[in-house]
């Protein structure tokens, strides 16, 4: 992790946690081996050439001397070389084929998957920044809080020294500041996870975060109907997109179990180079030339192939129950964020008049102060509403983006341009 400290805005984050984010690298290594699955299955449909090459010593005798014919032993020592290029090429070969398709299908899942996990990672960056954030506003508040207490506990205890106050009075009071005092520290120590999560995603020490602009016009997010946000789920969120490929995978993975009962056809030509390459032709070289069709025709293998077909069939029925269960769960998820965009513009409007009930408040507390009337306790706590309220009017600012970003992702149309617009609600004041 860096050590430089600086100030980070949204998509300075992003652009970092692009290289660093443990899990998109992973991601990233994943996807390659995965695109290989294609290239495998093409290779078995493709040309295979192989050269082999034998050199030994050979020591024996032979009886009875091929020459007399008499039974004596013979000495028979000679060295041997053979050479043999082959070149095999299949004509009729399902299971290559199912496995050519097979491997096409786990590609296609492996380049879904990566989608997914891209658009996941805005989504991750975003639920990190925000949490660092709404961290630091809890800090103020506990501050402002165990302020307020403060205050209190000194005007109860000067109007005890008067003999206007009550010891339960002074004792209510620190109690309720040595509580204060230990919610600040609780709320300290979650700021401090909340920024150390966001400072693994991104590798970069933070000191400082873009916040909310005080211009959120939170009516710029325009919202289909649900029906086309469904649709659009249906075909391409990134989950179900990946398990759909993993069902025609497993498709093909039946069929080429079954290919183990239909014939093979190979193409078959070699070129062979031999030198004293047996007893008989000893110090003799031969080149030989062949090519021809190799049929093999599978008669019993023990009932291997049926039980690997009723194997495949199996996992086949259990990836199709699994996208059956992936579209219900994107379809929860798709209503949810739905309705908590819908939702949230309703609350950031009452908290929006919260805020300005506030506001007022304050004010006319000061007045109340200069006419005698309030006490600066009185301000503390009007200040803490404030406070209180417009880090509310966060939160709900908050998650109404984050529901936005949720609802792309549930809808598999979360792009670069949706964080840069989610970005451009901040602002580095």
């Amino acid at each position: 992790m860096s050590n430089a400290a600086q100030s980070m805005s949204l998509l300075e984050a992003y652009e970092a946690a692009l290289q660093h984010d443990p899990t998109f690298r992973s991601a990233i290594h994943e996807n390659e081996a995965g695109q290989q699955a294609e290239k495998l299955g093409l290779a078995s449909l493709l040309p295979n050439l192989s050269m082999t090459h034998v050199q030994s010593k050979n020591a024996g005798y032979q009886n009875p001397n091929p020459l007399t014919g008499v039974n004596e032993f013979t000495s028979m020592n000679f060295e041997s070389q053979v050479t043999t290029l082959t070149l095999r090429q299949p004509l009729i070969n399902m299971e290559a084929v199912a496995n050519y398709r097979q491997g096409k299908a786990q590609a296609d899942s492996s380049r879904a998957k990566f989608t997914g996990r891209s658009q996941q990672l805005v989504v991750r960056l975003v639920e990190a920044y925000v949490e660092t954030l709404l961290a630091q506003d809890h800090v103020k508040i506990a501050e402002v809080q165990l302020e307020s207490l403060e205050e209190l506990k000194r005007v109860n205890e000067r109007m005890l020294q008067k003999g206007e106050g009550t010891t339960t009075d002074v004792l209510e009071t620190q109690s309720k500041h040595a509580i204060a005092q230990a919610h600040l520290i609780e709320t300290q120590d979650n700021l401090a996870v909340a920024q150390l999560k966001l400072e693994t995603l991104i590798g970069q020490k933070i000191t400082k975060l873009d916040r909310l602009s005080d211009l959120f016009n939170y009516r710029a997010i325009q919202l289909q109907d649900y029906d086309s946000w469904y649709a659009l789920a249906m075909d391409r969120n990134a989950e179900l997109a990946t398990q759909r490929h993993l069902v025609t995978s497993g498709k093909e993975e039946i069929n080429k179990s079954q290919a183990g009962h239909v014939p093979r056809v190979d193409l078959v030509a070699s070129l062979s180079r031999n030198l004293s390459g047996s007893p008989i032709i000893a110090g003799r070289e031969f080149q030989l030339g062949a090519a021809g069709i190799e049929v093999n025709i599978p008669l019993y293998s023990g009932g291997r192939v049926n039980a690997l077909t009723t194997q495949a069939r199996a996992n086949h029925a259990r990836a199709e129950a699994e996208l059956d269960a992936a579209r219900d769960k994107v379809m929860v998820e798709l209503r949810k964020q739905y309705n908590l965009l819908q939702s949230g513009i309703k609350r950031i409007e009452s908290l929006q008049l919260g805020v300005k009930s506030a506001e007022l408040l304050v004010s006319a507390t000061e007045k109340s102060i200069r006419g005698g009337i309030r006490i600066n306790l009185n301000l503390l706590d009007a200040q803490q509403q404030l406070h209180k309220t417009r880090k509310d009017l966060a939160e709900a600012r908050y998650n109404h983006l984050l529901a936005y970003l949720r609802l792309q992702l549930a809808a598999g149309t979360l792009i670069l341009d949706d964080l840069r617009n989610v970005a451009s609600y901040f602002t580095s004041r």
